[in-house]
């Protein structure tokens, strides 16, 4: 029986969660299907995650929008959410959704002058629910797949279900397994034969960063790199944008069998500081689901998380032992 995503989701282990979800009508997703093209749909879900990612108090690490399923690296941003006054999280909750009767009139200075104490006092309870589903990636999820699924419902004139049942998720326990998941989430089209190189790849975060870096524009809808990891590290990724891109690119030279030129054999600084051998690392980029189940990262990360999941036996100990040390 599958776990609860409340169960699976433990902010006290990590805030960063590697999220799929798979189309039960494959190939109507995108692509072709009897003449009739559906790649916009591409655009469709790329939008979305773009929209959430400032609705929602989480952060999109990586994303990538394929045939028939999407990858996410997600970041939960609890601090942030707490921080929201009540007029922030009414405000980004109404951008998603209707509300209340009571909300609306809470937002309009107008209405709101009007409101009993005992009014103002249930939107407040009301807003404090919102606030915990600001930081929900179940809610982010939900947001995101009932979206493109009644979307796509109504473009084919159907009904039914559009994804396979719930999203899956893997916790990402530590900086080798988040390196190694956003590479094999941006690097899925490359692999796929689907792109020749990652600043080709449509509908993926490396691509995304790639478009903005060329004109020195600042992302708002990703979560920005902040280097190397120091005490008081600002936020942001604890890598540097240059490191991860020449990661990326080296990687994607190995994993895509029609690429010419030579691979350097200096491994990128992130590598080194990760301490993880070349062909682990090209087994992680390359088969990082099949690797780790419900959560990644090195053996005594996955044995704190098992201790506080209450878990009989700690499941990837071998792959996190084999490949991450």
């Amino acid at each position: 029986m599958p776990k609860a995503r409340k169960s699976q989701i433990s902010l006290s282990d990590t805030p960063y969660y590697h999220c799929i979800s798979r189309c039960v009508r494959r190939a109507f997703l995108c692509g072709e299907e009897n003449g009739k093209s559906f790649e916009h749909r591409r655009q469709w879900v790329e939008d979305r995650i773009h929209v959430l990612s400032e609705v929602f108090a989480i952060d999109v690490c990586a994303y990538a929008v394929m045939s028939n399923h999407t990858h996410l690296v997600l970041h939960v941003n609890k601090e942030k959410a707490d921080a929201l006054s009540t007029e922030d999280v009414i405000q980004r909750w109404h951008k998603l959704y209707k509300g209340t009767l009571l909300s609306q009139r809470y937002m309009s200075p107008d209405s709101r002058k009007d409101l009993h104490e005992i009014q103002i006092k249930a939107v407040e309870l009301t807003a404090e629910v919102w606030r915990k589903r600001l930081f929900d990636i179940s809610w982010f999820m939900r947001a995101l797949n009932e979206y493109i699924a009644r979307a796509a419902n109504k473009e084919d004139d159907c009904t039914g279900h559009f994804w396979e049942g719930r999203f899956k998720s893997q916790a990402l326990l530590d900086e080798s397994a988040l390196a190694a998941c956003m590479a094999y989430v941006d690097l899925n089209p490359v692999r796929a034969k689907m792109a020749k190189t990652p600043e080709t790849s449509d509908h993926t975060s490396i691509k995304y960063r790639i478009n903005a870096a060329k004109v020195g524009k600042t992302l708002k809808r990703l979560m920005p790199f902040a280097g190397n990891p120091r005490l008081e590290m600002p936020h942001g990724l604890p890598f540097t944008l240059p490191d991860y891109l020449q990661l990326v690119d080296i990687t994607s030279r190995y994993i895509h069998p029609n690429k010419r030129g030579k691979v350097e054999h200096n491994l990128p600084s992130i590598l080194e500081r990760l301490n993880i051998q070349q062909e682990h690392w090209i087994t992680l980029t390359t088969q990082f689901e099949t690797c780790f189940k419900h959560a990644a990262g090195k053996v005594t990360h996955l044995e704190q998380y098992a201790q506080n999941q209450h878990q009989q036996r700690v499941q990837g100990r071998q792959s996190a032992m084999r490949l991450l040390g």
